[in-house]
């Protein structure tokens, strides 16, 4: 999107704001459009990094990136889904096509493993009815710990607020950062 509704903040930057871009941001990284957005309330930035799923917690970095790509890619919110492809997609092992797939309206089951389809089902079923079939948590149930199980609906709830974010507030996207495959609808 190239006009934000809320434009980033420039620097300089109160100490609050660069106090949470110092914990958000890898040393030497310029702060994202998204928080330099979010910037203009100090409060909800402050929230938002405090508040974050990307630490290490009780699931994988690919089980959290393949949920937070489902989430953003069906929220339509290709800021969030591109940084996290460009920032996440190697150490995550997914594949181009892999990668692609999360953005399809079905996704092509080939391409994953019983644990990944019941991760990308459970998204989309929250995406579509905000709750998880008895059948899909049945499946979930036995591949996750109730800590996990918590941890995966909480990071797909967050990730559609990002996504209702930085589209509404049409957050630029980041230079750097892929784009949603030609043939998403």
């Amino acid at each position: 999107m190239s006009n934000p509704r809320v434009p980033p903040r420039q620097a300089p930057y109160s100490p609050q704001v660069e106090k949470s871009f110092q914990v958000i941001m890898p040393p030497g990284i310029p702060p994202l459009n998204i928080f330099r957005t979010l910037a203009h309330n100090e409060r909800v930035l402050a929230r938002v990094v405090q508040g974050g799923l990307l630490d290490r917690g009780s699931i994988s970095v690919a089980q959290r990136e393949l949920v937070i790509l489902r989430a953003c890619a069906l929220c339509g919110a290709e800021y969030e889904w591109g940084v996290h492809v460009t920032a996440y997609h190697h150490q995550a092992g997914f594949n181009a096509a892999q990668i692609a797939d999360t953005c399809a309206s079905a996704i092509t089951n080939s391409l994953w493993n019983e644990e990944q389809r019941s991760l990308l089902r459970m998204v989309d079923e929250l995406h579509a009815d905000a709750t998880i079939s008895s059948t899909t948590w049945q499946q979930l149930r036995t591949l996750f710990s109730d800590e996990q199980l918590i941890e995966l609906v909480m990071l797909a709830g967050q990730y559609h607020a990002i996504s209702f974010l930085v589209n509404s507030l049409q957050v630029e996207n980041e230079a750097f950062a892929a784009r949603f495959p030609a043939s998403t609808p």
